[in-house]
């Protein structure tokens, strides 16, 4: 074979051998960065972006920085954590009946709601007491400007063990009253408002809905 007709030959193939690797590497595998920027994230404090620390979908990260225009000191790290210690102390300050910690976290509807609660605990002469198993979980679901208010929707999910004590007519004389050991798993939709531009900025739970586990 003449050596000019191996030349060509060679270049030929060695063209179609780097064609078919620009074919499978020239292509785009995975997300790539831009991707990634086109994804809604709101800065939090230091730089970090929400989307890592709280594991928000685009849809609640889009939601959050609608009610963010209206309302640039919404930070929605800094909420879900204020939203679970009102979880926690509204829940303790239920079983106890404690109305004085109850009433600046709730709405008036959601106060009579509690009150009713209580009021019949009490006719039954019971008391209770819950410590929570584990740190409740929170998750962001909602955070919106609905006219003049920020509205935040939150899923709980929680373990609860309650000790409730009987009526003192019902024990033993002599003996103290056994409490009743209840461990529950709840999983639950609360709604938080606040009114926009208000001096108090305290957020107070509005609604309580079950939610799937």
């Amino acid at each position: 074979m003449p050596v000019q007709f191996s030349i060509v030959i060679f270049a030929v193939i060695a063209a179609i051998v780097l064609f078919q690797l620009y074919n499978v590497l020239g292509k785009k595998v995975g997300r790539q960065p831009q991707e990634d920027a086109k994804a809604p994230a709101l800065p939090a404090e230091g730089g970090e972006p929400v989307v890592k620390t709280l594991g928000l979908d685009a849809a609640t990260l889009a939601a959050a920085a609608s009610l963010r225009a209206r309302d640039p000191a919404f930070d929605p790290a800094k909420f879900i954590e204020g939203a679970r210690q009102a979880y926690e102390t509204i829940v303790r300050g239920y079983a106890a009946g404690d109305r004085a910690a109850l009433k600046p976290l709730l709405t008036p509807a959601v106060l009579d709601s509690f009150e009713t609660g209580i009021a019949a605990r009490e006719t039954r002469g019971e008391t209770e007491q819950v410590e929570f198993l584990h740190p409740p979980r929170a998750d962001l679901e909602l955070a919106s400007a609905e006219g003049d208010r920020a509205v935040a929707k939150v899923r709980f999910l929680s373990e609860i063990r309650s000790r409730i004590l009987p009526p003192e007519a019902e024990a033993t004389p002599g003996a103290p009253a056994e409490p009743r050991i209840e461990e529950r798993r709840t999983a639950e939709h609360w709604t938080f408002e606040r009114s926009l531009g208000a001096t108090d900025p305290n957020w107070v739970l509005a609604r309580v809905e079950p939610a799937s586990a």
